[in-house]
């Protein structure tokens, strides 16, 4: 049992260590082709997170992309692609940075009012695509692609300032006002900056997620589902129930993903808020495996080539190297994890052959014995 435990990690990890050596080979190739040097960037990269503001930046970073690689990777142990976190992420802090500055409330009530927005209209948005897989058979993936269009679309809208949005004198910046101080997230002060009180609460959702998924019987269902559907309705499980209930909760977590900065920092949300952090929520669960701790791995790495790549274009090189890293990580994923796969496979069929032969061998004995 040990044995077939230890196979397990090292195929596990040989998958994402595999990912990696061939992005980072590739990008490598990339920057021999333009005619720059493949080793310096890294080295400025590796220089660069030697100051304790970019580590700072890295944390924060992180929390954020945790939270939407953990809304991604509910999909995934269901056997959803849930391709609109971006969508539902977005939507949710723009509706709750708006009800965080129409009210004031004591400290705690407040930052648990704008949470809870934040987590409803998350739900809210991706639950239209649980709805029409549910009903009308409709892929989420096609349904939640649309949905990040209409977000966008209607978050324009929205803040415009003859809706919700706020003009800000002198500026082209559209924002939803600023919450008042009773609804900001308390940080860790550091000598680097703050690292944003809501970091702490993505990372500990890491654990309330391993613990959900292994240990309840809702997570076995889910899990069950994800494997066949068909087998969990002869199990007694409501397939399509586990469906919109798995769709809901991963767009309750996108909601999430914003608040680490909007609370931390920001304190509005305006035309300036990061985007594409649904997209790269799902390189970081492919990656990390749908695993929380792989996840946190991933999430770190991603967050390391976003902020110590910064100042590549002063020394001469394009920031978006990291840009296409990230693009090579996705495709090496894919590519290395079927061949761990099927590795795996061979690996399994040579010992259930080598076990048969051995008890072959056993009978055998006995029977001239």
């Amino acid at each position: 049992m040990k044995k077939f435990d230890k196979d397990r990690l090292l195929l596990g990890v040989a998958g994402p260590a595999l990912a990696l050596v061939v992005a980072f080979l590739l990008t490598t190739l990339v920057l021999l082709a333009s005619g720059l040097n493949p080793i310096e960037p890294y080295e400025l990269m590796l220089d660069s997170a030697e100051y304790i503001d970019v580590q700072v930046n890295i944390v924060n970073q992180t929390g954020t992309y945790y939270l939407a690689a953990l809304a991604v990777a509910i999909g995934f142990r269901m056997n959803l692609f849930n391709i609109g976190v971006d969508g539902q992420y977005r939507l949710a802090v723009m509706i709750a940075a708006v009800v965080g500055a129409a009210v004031e409330l004591p400290g705690p009530l407040h930052v648990l009012l704008i949470t809870l927005v934040a987590m409803g209209v998350g739900a809210m948005w991706s639950g239209i695509a649980g709805v029409l897989k549910t009903t009308r058979g409709v892929s989420e993936v096609v349904s939640t692609i649309m949905l990040n269009a209409i977000a966008t679309s209607l978050i324009a809208w929205l803040i415009l300032p003859a809706n919700l949005g706020v003009q800000i004198p002198g500026s082209n910046d559209l924002t939803t006002g600023e919450i008042p101080e009773s609804g900001w997230f308390p940080g860790l002060e550091t000598e680097g900056g703050a690292i944003y009180g809501f970091t702490f609460v993505a990372f500990a959702l890491g654990i309330v997620y391993w613990f959900a998924l292994n240990r309840t019987r809702f997570g076995f269902d889910l899990r069950a589902t994800g494997a066949s559907e068909s087998a969990a309705q002869a199990s007694g499980v409501d397939a399509k129930k586990m469906v919109l209930t798995a769709m809901l909760i991963s767009g309750a977590v996108a909601g999430l993903s914003g608040l680490p900065l909007l609370l931390g920092q920001t304190h509005t949300y305006s035309l300036s808020f990061p985007v594409g952090v649904g997209f790269t929520g799902i390189t970081i669960a492919l990656l990390g495996r749908n695993n929380p701790l792989g996840i946190l791995f991933a999430a770190l790495l991603m967050s390391f080539l976003d902020k110590a790549s910064a100042d590549l274009d002063q020394f001469g090189y394009p920031k978006e190297i990291t840009t296409i890293m990230k693009g090579l990580i996705v495709i090496s994923v894919v590519v290395s994890y079927e061949l761990v796969r099927q590795y795996g496979l061979r690996r399994q069929q040579q010992k259930v052959g080598e076990e048969l032969a051995a008890q072959a061998a056993r009978k055998n004995k006995e029977v001239a014995a």
